[in-house]
């Protein structure tokens, strides 16, 4: 049996990379799904990638290089194919992106409360920096439903 496909975001993956990120419970009021994608397409979009079975949406992962640091958001992956390697594959893409632009480090956030993903993350080789994330919302996106 083959795998997804990983590739590059397009248009028409829109509503199903919303869903995905609406039942793998990423969304919070205050992020607006639509506008993060819409934003992502504007810089760096080969670093948005989903892993697709035909027009199937099975996971995500965007990522972006400020010339400091990458960052790797929303990686998702369908909770009916968790464990075949999706999101090792997803991760392990993302990564070649950012060292092609130069990037020295790459840093993520997860929620405390998620071991699930914090495990995943222990076993692809991320450790716990010692600092604490502080954030300020610029921008007031409307809920757009999450």
């Amino acid at each position: 049996m083959r795998g997804p496909t990983i590739r590059p975001f397009e248009p028409a993956d829109e509503d199903g990379v919303v869903d995905l990120w609406r039942r793998c419970g990423l969304l919070r009021p205050w992020n607006a799904p639509r506008r993060d994608v819409a934003r992502k397409l504007t810089m760096q979009r080969e670093l948005f990638l989903v892993a697709v079975d035909g027009d199937v949406v099975l996971g995500s992962v965007m990522a972006g290089y400020d010339g400091h640091r990458g960052w790797v958001n929303y990686l998702a992956v369908d909770s009916e194919v968790r464990g075949r390697g999706i999101g090792r594959e997803l991760m392990a893409q993302v990564e070649r992106g950012l060292r092609v632009l130069g990037c020295p480090k790459v840093n993520l956030q997860v929620r405390a409360t998620n071991a699930a993903a914090i495990g995943f993350y222990r076993r692809l080789g991320y450790l716990d920096d010692e600092v604490v994330s502080l954030g300020k919302r610029l921008l007031r996106d409307e809920d757009e439903g999450a």
